[in-house]
């Protein structure tokens, strides 16, 4: 089974991902294929260059062909993206200061990513 997962809740990124999600994914055991990953709000901050959780999750999806997508609006109201508001949902936001790998983008651009790996399920956490 392919899965999508959009981190939305708060502290859906330090907790679920950084805890649960990500080890299973580094020992090979997560039970689904994870073809993308959507992160919203403050979720966007383990996704920092530098930041452990984050560094790891970008190794994990190069290896893995994980897309990681972060939302443009959030980014730029965090300085973790070059663009402006009126830009967002354009595709015409990129990612700055993130660890390797991730794009900035909103749904259009991440039903796009998504598409050639059709994931059979996207879990909101």
């Amino acid at each position: 089974m392919k899965v999508a997962y959009i981190f939305a809740t708060d502290m859906a990124a330090t907790f679920k991902l950084a805890t649960m999600i990500l080890p299973q994914l580094e020992d090979g055991d997560h039970g689904a294929e994870v073809v993308g990953m959507f992160f919203f709000d403050d979720n966007l901050f383990c996704l920092r260059e530098g930041d452990p959780v984050g560094e790891r999750l970008a190794k994990v999806a190069k290896d893995q062909n994980i897309l990681l997508m972060i939302c443009d609006q959030c980014a730029v109201r965090r300085n973790l993206a070059e663009g402006t508001l009126e830009q967002c949902g354009k595709g015409e936001v990129t990612a700055k200061g993130t660890v390797a790998g991730v794009q900035a983008g909103c749904f259009p651009q991440l039903y796009a990513a998504l598409a050639p790996a059709k994931p059979d399920q996207v879990i909101t956490l």
